[in-house]
């Protein structure tokens, strides 16, 4: 997305704010979310490898002099409204997003008083990027700014994944709201899950493309199996931690501990374990040749994830298996895999630049014939996290 098509969204949000509440709003901006790899590590205390996105999500927001709360979501055309001195309670649709923020900062006992606010953006709903952490970090950091509550960034991050498995009900890890909040132009972000340590590592693209291809199909297993996934590596883990005591994480464990105490006892608890442990391996081995800028080396990398996400770990679905399968042998197209969750939505691939086009194209046209669906595709460069406009 380019500076014109920003300002443009920003342009749209303020103009409906003033038409709707006659007066100047604040304007914050925040960014969906990609996740190169590392994917099902971060609820294991593992490493991740996101990036915010040139897709953003806007809101203008102003204080009142009372105790209400007016929301508005422009791309909905949709207003709810709320009264601070009633309990706020789920409403089981996006207002939650902006509520259950507001809900945090009334349980910190910070100073919030009342406000207007309407959001929009252009950042791509149910396609695992993240519109709801984009969300939830803009809402944030324009009550910080509004109420002047003095919270760091990373306060505001923490504040934020509590509000969606608290008030939200999703038992999401802290990957998405701290790729949005920290995110930084050309760079993606080495995150420790275990101390929330970051290394900011350099992601060169200008002659390549990060394309997501969307399936368009969300499993009905996604969520339940999410669950069972993280009861296996808990489990795993608590089996590893009876013959070594030491073992803290997955990802400091060893093939040979896999084998000697998993092995016999369940080739499930095995597969899911060692899933993870080389998963974390990869991403070290991934920010080593990003740190050289051997991209075709990291690409190899993604397909070794998604061989891993779709094998050990069963994470896949058979319309992800076939766009990986599309794009495997098309050398423009250095690396692939599935993101996000599973059982659906996106893979992400890193593409040259001359090849985006074709690709898209070629790869759509076989995903229709083969599946009866229409995939969509989203170009997405990069960006900065969350920040004022």
């Amino acid at each position: 997305m380019n500076k014109q098509e920003k300002e443009q969204i920003a342009a749209s949000i303020q103009q409906k704010f003033i038409e709707l509440f006659q007066t100047r709003p604040l304007l914050v901006q925040s960014p969906g979310r990609i996740n190169l790899i590392g994917e099902h590590t971060d609820y294991n205390k593992g490493y991740v490898l996101p990036a915010a996105i040139d897709k953003v999500t806007v809101v203008a927001a102003q204080q009142r002099s009372d105790n209400f709360i007016n929301v508005y979501a422009a791309d909905l055309e949709a207003m709810v409204e709320a009264d601070l001195s009633q309990e706020l309670l789920p409403a089981h649709n996006w207002s939650d997003y902006v509520l259950g923020i507001v809900q945090q900062f009334v349980r910190l006992g910070l100073p919030v008083k009342g406000f207007n606010l309407v959001f929009g953006g252009n950042v791509p709903l149910g396609a695992g990027v993240s519109s709801s952490a984009a969300l939830e970090c803009a809402v944030a950091f324009a009550l910080n700014e509004l109420f002047q509550t003095n919270l760091t960034t990373l306060q505001m991050v923490k504040l934020a994944q509590k509000a969606e498995n608290e008030f939200v009900g999703v038992n999401c890890g802290i990957m998405d709201q701290f790729a949005s909040m920290f995110g930084k132009k050309n760079r993606v972000l080495k995150l420790d899950c275990n101390n929330l340590e970051y290394e900011p590592v350099p992601f060169e693209m200008d002659e390549f493309k990060i394309v997501l291809l969307d399936t368009n199909v969300k499993h009905s297993l996604g969520s339940s199996e999410y669950n069972v996934r993280r009861s296996q590596c808990e489990e795993g883990l608590h089996l590893l931690n009876q013959a070594f005591p030491d073992l803290h994480n997955l990802r400091d464990a060893s093939l040979e501990q896999l084998n000697q105490v998993l092995l016999p006892k369940s080739t499930v608890l095995y597969n899911r374990c060692r899933y993870v442990m080389e998963e974390n391996n990869r991403l070290l081995d991934a920010c080593h040749q990003l740190h050289h800028n051997n991209m075709r080396a990291f690409g190899e990398l993604m397909y070794g994830s998604h061989k891993g996400l779709s094998g050990l770990y069963e994470v896949s679905c058979p319309e992800l298996d076939f766009l990986i399968e599309q794009v495997r042998p098309v050398s423009e197209v250095y690396g692939a895999r599935m993101m996000g969750g599973g059982f659906g939505g996106c893979t992400i691939n890193l593409v040259k630049s001359q090849a985006v086009e074709a690709l898209i194209e070629s790869v759509g046209t076989a995903y229709q014939q083969h599946t009866g669906k229409t995939m969509q595709a989203y170009i997405v460069q990069i960006g900065n996290g969350t920040s004022l406009l």
